[in-house]
């Protein structure tokens, strides 16, 4: 009888270590998008000015001189030998805040309305201005932002803030920036927290899943995005004084000998 019990706990610890080993189906990215597949990702929306977004604002034109009262460049101190100080100004062009009401304080033209507008389409709207009011005849005006940020948090292998470096950046690519996830971390229920309205909005996506990670609002990232990568269950019970011993092949190879050393004495 004794024996018999032994042979079930044998075989049932060598189930469980046979299911620990095969291989989980939930790491892979983007399952179920194979070769040639399509699928439809949502309207990507640029990203737009937004109350206190930094924009450097850049004017050219054929004639540099008359173009040059828009490019408003730094000035800096400099102390010389004698310790005289002066002002000097360098190829830098200042930075436009974005006041709470959405505006910007443009030279010339005064107060200009851009939140919720695309870089593209503040730049179309100065160089309009700049035409209908005979400033410039043929003006080229670049539009680009300075503190557009998303942070990448929890587990991931560089945590951090990250520059969006581009208008239609995807979570992907953030986490590309931020070292890729780890191992411990959760793919099924990334969380993005995204600002809308005054109020923070909560989006959960499934890195696996490429349908719903794709069709997901939040596929696209905004300034201020915060991407927080949860641990999973193994990463949590680490935190635990021996959490996974248990679900350790070593754990249950222990327990096995000192069944079978207690048979043994039993047998005697």
């Amino acid at each position: 009888m004794l024996f018999r019990n032994l042979c079930s706990v044998f075989v049932l610890i060598a189930i469980m270590l046979l299911s620990s080993c095969k291989t989980p189906k939930d790491i892979a990215y983007m399952q179920g998008f194979d070769q040639g597949d399509v699928q439809a990702v949502v309207s990507q929306r640029r990203i737009t000015l937004q109350p206190d977004d930094k924009v450097s604002i850049v004017v050219s034109s054929k004639d540099p001189e008359l173009a040059r009262v828009f490019n408003l460049s730094v000035a800096q101190v400099r102390v010389g030998q004698d310790n005289v100080s002066s002002l000097t100004s360098n190829s830098q062009v200042s930075a436009y805040t974005v006041s709470p009401d959405g505006n910007i304080d443009y030279p010339l033209l005064g107060s200009l309305h851009v939140a919720g507008m695309s870089r593209m389409e503040v730049a179309k709207m100065i160089e309009a201005k700049l035409l209908k009011d005979g400033y410039l005849k043929d003006p080229v005006v670049t539009v680009e932002f300075l503190n557009a940020t998303i942070s990448v948090l929890g587990e991931v292998n560089s945590p951090g803030e990250y520059p969006i470096s581009r208008d239609n950046m995807t979570l992907l690519q953030a986490l590309g920036k931020a070292g890729d996830l780890k191992i411990t971390g959760m793919r099924k229920n990334v969380l993005v927290v995204r600002e809308e309205n005054g109020k923070d909005v909560a989006y959960r996506l499934d890195l696996t899943d490429a349908k719903s990670l794709m069709e997901s609002p939040a596929y696209h990232l905004q300034q201020n995005d915060v991407v927080y990568v949860e641990p999973n269950d193994y990463a949590k019970r680490q935190s635990v004084v021996n959490g996974n011993s248990i679900l350790t092949p070593s754990f249950w190879i222990s327990i096995a000998s000192f069944l079978s050393t207690i048979a043994v004495l039993i047998t005697k």
